[in-house]
């Protein structure tokens, strides 16, 4: 169904919007529900708690670097069969890109998708103040539609009546539940571990106690009711239209412990554009698949699992031959520091990695880089050529140490300026970038292009 949907909103970050969405998203399953998880913003870890919840593929809504027609198409194509979708906030509700307008924020997406909004407020230390906070939300100028609020960190049962009556008067919208303040509904293992730590099970018991507790508390079939909304309208033209392929191409993608952050998007355009994905493991030693015509290195955590990279050598000479023989590759972020000569981790041990990009890079304690890029090819670049624009997100601890002249894959524009970004050698691009092919889908055109002219070794 593509009728019913709400989106989980905070009034600012760490409100406990993850906990209580994993937490629906599990109530909802166990009376019956098909769920499926949606995430504001660019976001790869929440949305790994969502499909390990669900079971089904979680995607990211993101209002800056999607057009309004492409966010409502993965709105569609992800829904369909479920009962209802559950979209996670990025946040606070008006928080974006920037001060000024809601573009890329929860509020944004929410009305682009004609979604209702359930409002989380961390109700711990306050009482009739609550509605102030319900009421200044409301205030605000805004085309979103807030259908009610969850209590959250409240002491008592009783504190939590007291800001009911209190939101419920002032606000004129229903608070449809409460969630005790408590330390044990705090998810556990939210490290770089996290990804790998989901797909293995670990985090299922914790998923089913919470969803229990959650239904004890909140009132699980009127967020279904309030989810009613109207049907998201197919694109006219969208950028899974089907199209003629001039033949297959099989392209290899890295996906393990070490190498998951991929939009699946991406994914999906590739295959789309007529590409046969062929996946594997680098973690565990499996060499580049053979007769692929193409390579994607996505990001991940390849710092946590250096020593197994390093050791696996045979794997590690596989992709290096094959770039150097010209094999067409994308390395964004994780890919990127693989593909380097050298990962030095923070407590100072170093590990030799592919070695086909010179130069090392070095884990730091604090984050590096972060925000929105919008991303322009250089004259050389075969995937993202001259003129061609694209959008996409960098988040790193890593800095990268070139040992010369370093031939720039792309211009980056963010907050604080442009800067020439990456490495770019024959048909390797790689750099600290993560591209969202919904924004310039020409870009897998001129990948699948590049493949095609590739004559496997």
């Amino acid at each position: 169904m593509t009728n019913r949907r709400i989106v989980l909103a905070g009034t600012g970050s760490g409100v406990g919007k993850t906990t209580i969405t994993i937490g629906l998203m599990a109530a909802l399953q166990q009376k019956g529900y098909l769920v499926q998880g949606f995430k504001c913003g660019p976001d790869y870890i929440d949305p790994s708690y969502h499909s390990a919840v669900t079971g089904r593929t979680s995607r990211n809504l993101d209002s800056w670097m999607l057009p309004e027609e492409t966010i409502n198409e993965v709105l569609l194509r992800g829904s369909k069969g479920a009962d209802i979708s559950i979209i996670e906030g990025v946040m606070g509700f008006f928080d974006g890109r920037d001060s000024l307008s809601n573009e890329g924020s929860t509020a944004h997406i929410s009305e682009i998708t004609n979604s209702p909004v359930l409002l989380i407020v961390n109700c711990a230390s306050m009482a009739r103040s609550a509605a102030a906070i319900v009421k200044g939300f409301q205030s605000i100028p805004h085309e979103a539609n807030i259908v009610g609020v969850i209590a959250n960190r409240v002491g008592s049962k009783n504190h939590y009546l007291i800001v009911k009556q209190a939101i419920e008067q002032e606000c004129g919208i229903p608070v449809v539940g409460y969630v005790l303040k408590n330390e044990e509904l705090s998810i556990p293992e939210r490290h770089l571990g996290l990804v790998p730590s989901i797909e293995r099970g670990e985090l299922n018991d914790f998923f089913e106690r919470l969803g229990r507790l959650l239904s004890e508390t909140i009132d699980i079939e009127s967020i279904y009711k309030l989810a009613e909304t109207v049907e998201v309208q197919p694109p006219t033209r969208g950028i899974f239209s089907k199209e003629k392929n001039n033949g297959p191409v099989r392209i290899a993608v890295a996906k393990d412990e070490a190498f998951n952050f991929y939009y699946p998007e991406n994914l999906e355009l590739l295959e789309a554009k007529g590409a046969e994905l062929v996946y594997f493991s680098p973690v565990k030693g499996e060499t580049l698949p053979d007769k692929v015509n193409g390579l994607y290195l996505g990001g991940g955590f390849p710092e946590e699992f250096a020593s197994n990279l390093a050791e696996n050598i045979s794997m590690k000479q596989s992709i290096y031959d094959a770039i150097k023989d010209g094999l067409p590759t994308l390395a964004e972020c994780g890919g990127f520091m693989f593909l380097t000569e050298e990962l030095i981790t923070t407590n100072g041990q170093s590990f030799p990695m592919v070695g086909v990009i010179p130069g090392k890079v070095a884990m730091q304690k604090k984050l590096v880089a972060l925000g929105y890029r919008e991303i322009k090819g250089t004259d050389a670049n075969p995937l993202l050529q001259k003129g061609m624009t694209a959008k996409g997100h960098e988040f790193h601890y890593s800095t990268y140490e070139n040992l010369g002249d370093v031939p720039y894959a792309y211009e980056t524009k963010g907050l604080r300026g442009k800067k020439l970004e990456g490495y770019l050698k024959d048909n390797l691009v790689a750099g600290y970038t993560h591209f969202h092919f919904g924004s310039c889908p020409e870009m897998v055109d001129n990948w699948m292009a590049c493949c095609r002219g590739y004559v496997y070794a």
